[in-house]
């Protein structure tokens, strides 16, 4: 019962802060436009909230691995961040621009820490047996928040103004803070790191991820597939222009795929022995790329088709991502190989999202198509990884008990 408990209270801290992290976006987007009147100047508050993750990511993660209480360092940075966004709304039409935006910057740093700063912890909320039932619900969450997040935020700016999704994304943050503070103790952080500094770990953690050969393998495959997801959802508005007619149809459009991620995610959880998590991160690439290649039709029935398409690849794709990165992440240096690989697809969003709007412009079934190759892409980086000539470094036998609990051999 306790770890029962305890994996209860993590998916309720988790899922909520996670969705204050989506609705908080959206919400700034509709805030920065509601007072400012500028659409660029809204986009930019949103780049400036996401661009600094790349930075944040890996230097927060290897203070997390260092921190012997592990849950009080991520409950510190939910505070810094809750507070980032009501600074933001309280300097929004008050204070300079760049001011407004250098505090989205900072703001920022701190991000990557409501997504793997939570799921590097879940090895200490339950058990190696558990762990990739418990890996899979943890995926499930990150769904649920992608899917209430923007929806939340419309639904709240249209009851009670634009600043009120902003308010409402800072409770839903600050909500999970109690459960952040109780996350279990890390009880080798000390002796784990003694003698080492933080520029040291940083620079043992991205060693790490280029030393095992699976773990680089799929986070170069992440990355790089993310950037065709980025280019999706930029062109998401002017698909629903195209073809239903209007721009705010495109959200039904993502509502479609963010439903069938979660259905295909929720289903991984109750059978997370069905697929082998190296398998599943090359054929979920595959699967969107085919996605964005039927999308490139524009025909209406087929743009929602391809939309569940690309779902039922993103879901499963998330949870045999985590897997690999429990599996073989070292214990020391979890927390920054999660953040870590937070960030990197963080960038590889915006770097998509970044590109598909001048795209779209151009062509919209190109952007589309290109968003395909992106996918295609990564495919071939992860063919390229799977050479026999890399090798992984031999692990150690609590590694290798945890990957036999999180990959199963065929059935």
């Amino acid at each position: 019962m306790p770890k029962r408990y305890g994996m209860v209270c993590y998916l309720g801290g988790a899922a909520s802060a996670r969705t204050g992290d989506e609705m908080s976006g959206p919400a700034l987007l509709l805030a920065g436009l509601a007072v400012t009147g500028s659409a660029s100047t809204a986009s930019a508050l949103l780049s400036g909230l996401t661009i600094s993750a790349a930075v944040g990511g890996p230097v927060f993660g290897a203070l997390l691995d260092r921190a012997a209480r592990p849950g009080r360092l991520l409950a510190a940075a939910l505070v810094g961040y809750a507070a980032a966004l009501v600074a933001l709304l309280l300097g929004l039409g008050r204070l300079p621009l760049p001011v407004v935006l250098a505090t989205a910057v900072v703001g920022g740093l701190l991000g990557p820490a409501l997504a793997g700063g939570w799921t590097s912890q879940l090895p200490r909320v339950t058990g190696p047996e558990a762990l990739p039932r418990a890996n899979a619900l943890d995926a499930v969450t990150y769904n649920v928040a992608s899917l209430t997040g923007p929806v939340l935020a419309g639904l709240v700016a249209m009851a009670a103004g634009a600043r009120a999704g902003v308010v409402a994304a800072v409770a839903l943050i600050v909500l999970a803070l109690p459960v952040a503070w109780t996350l279990p103790p890390n009880p080798g952080a000390r002796h784990g790191h003694a003698g080492t500094s933080v520029l040291a770990d940083l620079l043992s953690g991205f060693a790490a991820i280029a030393r095992a050969r699976h773990l680089a393998r799929a986070t170069l495959t992440s990355v790089v597939s993310y950037v065709g997801v980025g280019m999706l959802v930029s062109c998401t508005p002017l698909l629903g222009e195209a073809a239903l007619g209007s721009s705010t149809s495109g959200t039904f459009l993502l509502t479609a795929l963010a439903a069938a991620s979660l259905t295909a995610t929720a289903l991984l959880a109750r059978r997370p022995d069905l697929l082998r998590p190296d398998a599943t991160v090359l054929a979920s690439t595959v699967l969107l790329a085919a996605a964005f290649a039927l999308a490139a039709t524009l025909s209406p029935v087929a743009l929602f088709a391809a939309m569940v398409i690309a779902g039922a690849g993103t879901g499963p794709q998330l949870t045999a991502l985590f897997a690999v990165r429990h599996r073989e992440a070292p214990a020391r240096l979890r927390g920054q190989i999660f953040t870590t690989g937070a960030s990197l697809k963080i960038t590889g969003y915006a770097i998509g999202a970044g590109l598909g709007g001048p795209l779209a412009a151009w062509s919209l079934p190109g952007a589309l198509l290109t968003a395909g190759a992106c996918e295609l892409l990564a495919a071939a980086a992860f063919l390229a990884l799977s050479a026999p000539g890399r090798t992984a470094p031999a692990r150690t036998p609590h590694r290798r008990a945890r990957a036999h609990a999180t990959e199963k051999p065929h059935a």
